[in-house]
């Protein structure tokens, strides 16, 4: 296996955790499935809507999120906004996102070349 297709499957890996992370942080305010995409594409999170909206179904499946049609607009539209669960799993999500980032910033300042760790 080459490196490209290696580090692509790491990659793919590391960003279906932070689809989950984003999307919940972003829903904390009403908003429907393509301007999600919109909003994750905009801040750098490149997730393609076959991926999303089963996200979003499996999210609301676990209560962590709450829908509701809007129906004033010629087109309906499904809103999503995180429910109480949802605010408190994003809080600890993002709360361990920032413990890990700390971990491995200081993973990357250890000295291994003298062998000390």
């Amino acid at each position: 296996m080459t490196i490209d297709a290696t580090l692509s499957g790491h990659l793919q890996e590391l960003r279906r955790g932070t689809v989950v992370v984003a999307s919940l942080t972003v829903l904390r305010e009403p908003g429907y499935g393509y301007s999600l995409l919109e909003t994750l594409s905009a801040a750098g999170f490149e997730v393609e809507a076959n991926t999303l909206y089963p996200l979003l179904r499996r999210l609301e499946t676990q209560g962590l999120l709450t829908s509701e049609w809007n129906t004033d607009e010629a087109r309906p539209r499904k809103f999503y906004r995180t429910t109480p669960q949802g605010d408190a799993i994003a809080s600890a999500l993002r709360g361990e996102w920032a413990r890990l980032d700390q971990a491995i910033g200081d993973l990357g300042e250890v000295d291994v070349s003298d062998g000390s760790g």
